[in-house]
């Protein structure tokens, strides 16, 4: 489906009955399963999960702003780990919403609002001090536009919040870093703590991926943040104090005049996507490329031992879900 701001398709998950994967222009963007919403895939959005989840005791409403909808993933999670929280979600692109609301129906109990428009625009009108979590995830072909990384957006989502909220956002970055490090500096010229959450290997600019910014006017609970990442399928670190202050160190704040677009993924990044054959698809996940690259969205599961998952092409918007094939039927295939 050609949504106006680029073709969106869903993938059913071979692995999980009811899990469908978002893709914009060949992009996986979001992961969600619709018996079970608790459920994260991408190990970014695990690591946003870990950053709600610390807001306030188990269990606890929130009122959540989401920036960038895609398929709702967070907002499910939000639903499902905190019922009667009150959220809203802010997506630009009014045709992959009311595409993801036909085919992937979000059921929160009437309590999720969903307003069409810019992030930045929908972030300066709401009222001061009235969310709890603020989440910031949104890419324009691959990129997160440049007026959504600057102190003044940094600015307007501490104004939304609570004295004991939380900002969270999603970065993509790959060597040297740059732009990772001016979003670490933009963010403690307004924030006076804050912590970086990703594995390794991102850190260390060995590979392009995603980074997780987390700040808050008050204190982060990095202990239990560090003991949740390291226990993901995929571990991460989490960077604060002054190893982050040393992270950051010679970066300047971004302003709105001075602002550009992160970095676009570098050519062969998505290269263990899947070739889609007929109504087939396969994540190919080749030992020799990193299955776990997160960007926009991108793959985070710890590789199954086959090293692939079967995934079943859909029709796109006004088409009916693909049914999977049998187990005869597979079998038949993969002789073929």
């Amino acid at each position: 489906m050609d949504t106006g701001h680029g073709c969106a398709e869903l993938l059913r998950d071979a692995d999980r009955r009811a899990a469908w994967m978002l893709l914009i222009d060949g992009i996986p963007q979001s992961h969600v399963d619709l018996d079970d919403p608790a459920y994260l895939e991408f190990e970014y959005v695990r690591r946003l999960g870990h950053v709600i989840d610390v807001t306030a005791p188990e269990g606890q409403p929130l009122h959540v702003l989401h920036l960038g909808a895609g398929a709702l993933t967070l907002v499910r999670y939000v639903a499902a780990t905190r019922p009667g929280s009150r959220q809203v979600a802010v997506e630009v692109d009014e045709a992959l919403w009311r595409f993801i609301k036909l085919r992937l129906p979000l059921r929160t109990g009437g309590r999720t609002g969903v307003q069409i428009g810019d992030a930045r625009a929908v972030l300066d009108r709401v009222p001061a001090g009235s969310f709890d979590v603020v989440i910031a995830d949104v890419f324009a072909g691959g990129r997160t536009p440049a007026h959504l990384t600057s102190v003044e957006f940094a600015a307007a989502a501490r104004r939304a919040l609570r004295d004991s909220g939380v900002f969270a956002a999603n970065v993509a970055d790959g060597a040297p870093l740059a732009h990772a490090r001016a979003q670490v500096a933009t963010a403690r010229a307004v924030f006076p703590h804050t912590c970086l959450i990703a594995d390794a290997a991102v850190l260390r600019g060995r590979r392009f991926g995603n980074l997780v910014l987390a700040a808050s006017p008050g204190e982060l609970p990095t202990d239990v943040l560090t003991r949740r990442a390291a226990s993901d399928p995929m571990p991460g670190r989490v960077v604060h104090g002054q190893d982050l202050a040393r992270f950051a160190s010679g970066a300047k704040p971004v302003t709105d005049a001075t602002a550009r677009p992160s970095p676009a993924p570098p050519p062969g990044v998505f290269a263990s996507l899947p070739v889609l054959v007929g109504r087939r698809a396969r994540f190919q996940r080749r030992r020799s490329v990193r299955a776990d690259v997160v960007f926009a969205g991108f793959w985070g599961r710890r590789p199954p031992r086959d090293s692939r998952l079967a995934l079943t092409r859909t029709e796109s918007w006004t088409g009916v879900p693909s049914k999977p094939k049998s187990s005869r039927s597979r079998r038949s295939m993969n002789r073929r």
